[in-house]
């Protein structure tokens, strides 16, 4: 099936208490296309611990086609109070791979969040078990971590402050990856898959895959990007000029899937 990136796609933010039984349905639908071990009970368990989730519906067949996952957390970021915007877990039906409402719709909440506090730290908290994600962060964030290359001791710190606050169980400290367990939901074999041209020709996704390389079973990358107003103002710009940048230049024409 091709991508439709030019569906009449709309994109709402809702605080988990306004969303209904039959949109978690809807959602749940959505999700286990896409992962293993994607029982009800979990979905339902895990949704109740977010601030809120941004559902992405065609307005044509008025049904959810996708949905991110929400929440903020305070967190202490040299010895001050900052702000950690935290994203979970992201799905996009294929047919809509591509196309930024989503994205245009996060990166407007993050930008609210940071023009109510100009003066506090914000950072995008992300967990990503699928290198697409982590694309998204490495090739528009300028200050990010984990990353190929550099070493960022200050937002590694942040990396452990809010793993061990958050999956204390799961977090393995010393290889900074989150290990929830063999029954944990992973992605299908054809969602995110990385050839070995891939590794070769972008060493983000090599660092990825070198760094988490048991992400086909649903191990998470913990990564950290601090929402500076530069950063954020040409993210912006970038998803509506559609510029946004998960591979190189002359890569983008060849995968335009944005999960």
């Amino acid at each position: 099936m091709s991508s439709n990136t030019t569906a009449k796609l709309s994109c709402r933010f809702f605080h988990i208490r306004d969303v209904s039984i039959p949109k978690l349905l809807e959602m749940h639908q959505v999700f286990s296309q896409y992962y293993h071990n994607a029982d009800l009970a979990t979905f339902i368990k895990d949704m109740s611990k977010k601030t809120g989730v941004f559902i992405l519906k065609d307005k044509r067949a008025n049904r959810i086609v996708g949905f991110s996952t929400y929440n903020e957390i305070e967190i202490d970021y040299r010895n001050r109070k900052a702000i950690g915007v935290f994203s979970g877990d992201t799905i996009v039906e294929k047919e809509f791979w591509g196309n930024r409402s989503m994205h245009k719709a996060f990166a407007m909440r993050m930008l609210s969040t940071k023009l109510k506090n100009p003066t506090t730290h914000v950072f995008w908290l992300l967990i990503s078990k699928g290198y697409k994600t982590y694309l998204l962060m490495t090739n528009n964030f300028e200050r990010c971590y984990p990353i190929a290359g550099k070493q960022d001791e200050e937002l590694a710190s942040l990396v452990d402050q809010y793993c061990t606050t958050l999956y204390p169980e799961a977090y393995n400290a010393e290889k900074r990856i989150l290990d929830f367990g063999e029954n944990y939901h992973a992605l299908k074999d054809d969602v995110a898959e990385i050839t070995h041209k891939m590794r070769m020709e972008n060493r983000n996704i090599r660092y990825f895959d070198d760094t988490n390389p048991e992400w086909h079973r649903g191990t998470e990358l913990p990564c950290v990007g601090e929402i500076s107003a530069s950063t954020l103002l040409g993210f912006i710009r970038k998803i509506f000029i559609g510029n946004v940048r998960l591979l190189p230049r002359r890569k983008q024409r060849a995968n335009k899937a944005l999960a």
